[in-house]
């Protein structure tokens, strides 16, 4: 569970989501961009190559801050699925790891004490 931030309006949507690690982004659906006080005709897009080779385009959100746990990062959200999920910048960005043998996501064990820059 993580939480999604607009920070323009500073509404905040706590969200459930699938990780990805083949994916780059993070994704959201339609409902949650509402919740967050976008609008999505006044949004600019992207390009985004989908797993079967297709290109789409999708909204892009931005700024958002991503929190997990005592991680955070800002960045951009694309709007594009029916349910939400987050690709690997996001994860490397707040230096988390996924623990597939106990189907989570954790902080890094090697920076317990949050994301160290790398120069």
């Amino acid at each position: 569970m993580g939480t999604l931030i607009n920070l323009f309006t500073r509404k905040s949507v706590a969200i459930r989501a699938l990780v990805d690690t083949g994916a780059t982004d993070v994704l959201v659906t339609p409902e949650i961009a509402k919740q967050l006080d976008f609008d999505l005709e006044e949004v600019s897009q992207k390009t985004v190559v989908m797993a079967d080779g297709r290109r789409v385009s999708a909204p892009r959100l931005a700024p958002v801050e991503i929190r997990f746990g005592d991680r955070l990062v800002c960045t951009e959200v694309l709007v594009l699925a029916d349910e939400c999920l987050v690709g690997v910048i996001a994860l490397e960005a707040m230096d988390l790891v996924v623990d597939p043998k106990g189907l989570r996501v954790i902080p890094n064990p090697k920076h317990p004490d949050g994301p160290c820059a790398r120069a």
